[in-house]
């Protein structure tokens, strides 16, 4: 970027992170002003093109206002939500009231007018969110990095301290699975749980989570999910019972099955490649680098958080998959596919009996542990 910014740019996919980026950001801005009438906030959450014209004619409106006192104006265009790949983010009207904004950005003058843009989802492919990022002070939030902790890492270690409580490993790993690494949605449940224990010493245990936090959305976690994939046939069946009784549809479950299992298929061929380490104690990030320069060629560089792409996956994640024992073997594991596919079409014709039929899979792959 050649000169100073024009502004000051902050996206990325955890809304939680974006947002309080943004207000760190405009309360630093606005110690800068002595003038209350000179700081405004402008949100910016759009539903319709109609939504998105009136934002932006209130951010021309607000850029082009004097201040009641002259000097200096600070603004936050807070929590635009019309840059992503969706319905609104490709509608002809969007995209012109977004030349519009860009026009009004290009023509800043930040000695006359601060401002603070926050954004999120954000189709970073696109002309406008590149156009942004090299003309202004630009903050990526919520992003993983291949070997760092989770994004959300640090925010709920500070939590955790300003609550005055502390999370098992597993108890963590549960939080996170339930909330789909959600931030905003950890922080609330963490309030939920410190509110629960009331003074009761010790940490915060899985059983404790499994409780109290239920599982957001139609993600990657189902307590049954887990017990499948901890072998325990016992667990495994009354999570299914459990969810059925509480009226979940039983296609996110079989997904979230065949997703797992999927990643799992795959880290187990890079271990008997040698390519990754296997056995208990394994360390895989710092393998995964490497193997990800040896076969990420041929994986679609275009896929996002797909379980047909080991490496589009967060270590820490993959890491919880492989688990702490040695992955069953190759075949084992294609078997298990076999039979969720099996699973799938049989739930095509016997709709009305899905519980008995993921009952049977679970006999299917796990059996000989119940027997053993």
């Amino acid at each position: 970027m050649a000169g100073k910014p024009l502004f000051t740019y902050i996206c990325g996919p955890d809304d939680y992170l974006v947002a309080r980026r943004g207000a760190e950001a405009y309360v630093a801005l606005a110690a800068t002003v002595e003038d209350d009438f000179s700081k405004e906030i402008l949100e910016a959450d759009a539903l319709t093109v109609a939504d998105v014209e009136a934002v932006v004619n209130r951010f021309r409106s607000a850029v082009q206002t004097m201040g009641l006192f002259g000097g200096r104006r600070v603004l936050w265009l807070k929590g635009v939500t019309f840059l992503a790949d969706t319905v609104l983010g490709r509608a002809e009207g969007t995209l012109k009231q977004v030349e519009a904004l860009q026009e009004i950005l290009a023509g800043l003058n930040p000695e006359e007018v601060g401002v603070v843009i926050t954004a999120n989802p954000v189709d970073r492919r696109r002309s406008f969110p590149k156009w942004c990022e090299k003309h202004s002070d630009f903050h990526l939030e919520g992003e993983t990095k291949r070997g760092q902790p989770p994004a959300w890492a640090e925010v709920v270690k500070e939590e955790c301290a300003a609550l005055g409580i502390r999370l098992t490993p597993g108890a963590l790993e549960r939080l996170a699975g339930l909330t789909q690494g959600n931030t905003r949605l950890m922080v609330l449940e963490l309030d939920k749980l410190a509110s629960h224990r009331d003074g009761k010493d010790g940490p915060v245990e899985e059983e404790e989570v499994l409780a109290l936090v239920p599982a957001f959305g139609q993600g990657d976690f189902f307590e049954a999910t887990e017990a499948f994939f901890s072998g325990n046939v016992a667990w495994a069946l009354d999570a299914v019972r459990r969810h059925f009784f509480a009226g979940h549809d039983v296609r996110p479950l079989l997904t979230s099955l065949q997703n797992r299992n999927r990643l799992r298929i795959q880290l187990r061929a890079l271990m008997d490649a040698g390519a990754l380490p296997g056995g208990p104690g394994r360390s895989l990030e710092p393998s995964l680098a490497k193997a990800a320069e040896r076969f990420g060629s041929f994986f679609d560089p275009r896929e996002d958080k797909s379980s047909h792409h080991l490496f589009s996956q967060s270590p820490w994640y993959l890491r919880r998959l492989a688990g702490e024992g040695e992955l069953p073997r190759l075949r084992t594991l294609i078997e298990h596919q076999q039979a969720m596919v099996d699973a799938f079409e049989e739930i095509l014709g016997r709709a009305d009996e899905a519980e008995s039929v993921i009952r049977g899979l679970i006999l299917r792959c796990l059996g000989s542990e119940a027997t053993s």
